[in-house]
């Protein structure tokens, strides 16, 4: 585990670089989740695509090993941006794929458009352009009121899985990083996520966009990915079945599989 020091904290990062010689494409995939998480949400993933890319992960401000902001910090875009290209810098890739997750994937699409040069590709998962569209975030402070972060904790993974839709040791996991994360950066980016709208400036992104889209996510109704779809200006679009919010790490395998392929078409070093 590396860090990149920002002005305002200290971001943690990981590189997984096992490419084989003869396999290697010589490209670079960096991840960023979303809220309640951290960068092992995309652990599923690294089998299906570390043999071919290096893989760069961090976890977001507020989460994991990275800087835990003051409650009165100042929230916004360009500070998810600022810190996605920190990392980016620090690892030395100039041009690379860009794979975001809920609040991440968002994150993504502002990056895409304030750094174009810098996107090779865009994935979005269980992702949303305008806030107003995101659904049972708004009441997250009253919840967590009354029922505290562990009810918070247990709502968000009802939200994300159907039941068995993990093995037991993942599910315990998970449910330890939504109890342990900072509700002070929770509320704050979802107060951002909720008054943000990108969704007139999706047709700027020219990088080749893959969404990824459960069937079932409480946050994000299946038709508004299916609108970015029509908005992005190259986008193709993969809908999993059985699927809620908790997408990359119950579909892990099966995301990055199409996330390969798609790579596979569009990639250029």
């Amino acid at each position: 585990m590396a860090e990149v020091v920002t002005s305002t904290g200290a971001i943690h990062y990981r590189v997984d670089d096992l490419t084989a010689p003869w396999a290697s494409t010589g490209q670079t995939i960096l991840f960023h989740h979303g809220i309640g998480a951290d960068l092992n949400i995309w652990g599923n993933w690294l089998p299906v695509l570390a043999p071919y890319y290096r893989l760069v992960r961090f976890d977001m401000r507020g989460f994991g090993q990275s800087v835990v902001p003051p409650d009165d910090f100042v929230w916004s875009f360009d500070v998810l941006v600022q810190d996605a290209l920190a990392v980016a810098n620090a690892v030395g890739v100039e041009k690379f794929h860009l794979v975001g997750e809920s609040i991440g994937g968002t994150a993504a699409i502002a990056f895409a458009l304030q750094h174009p040069q810098r996107v090779a590709s865009l994935t979005l998962s269980n992702a949303a352009a305008r806030g107003g569209l995101v659904s049972n975030v708004s009441n997250w402070r009253d919840m967590v009121k009354h029922a505290g972060q562990s009810g918070w904790a247990q709502f968000m993974m009802q939200s994300r899985f159907h039941p068995g839709a993990l093995p037991t040791a993942q599910h315990n996991w998970f449910t330890t990083v939504h109890e342990r994360c900072s509700m002070a950066a929770c509320f704050g980016l979802a107060d951002v996520l909720l008054e943000s709208d990108l969704t007139e400036q999706l047709e700027r992104v020219a990088a080749p966009t893959l969404l990824l889209a459960p069937d079932a996510s409480p946050f994000i109704p299946l038709e508004v990915m299916v609108d970015m779809r029509r908005r992005f200006a190259r986008a193709d679009l993969q809908v999993f079945a059985h699927a809620k919010h908790g997408l990359p790490l119950s579909h892990g395998e099966a995301c990055a599989n199409v996330l390969r392929a798609f790579l596979s078409q569009h990639s250029s070093k």
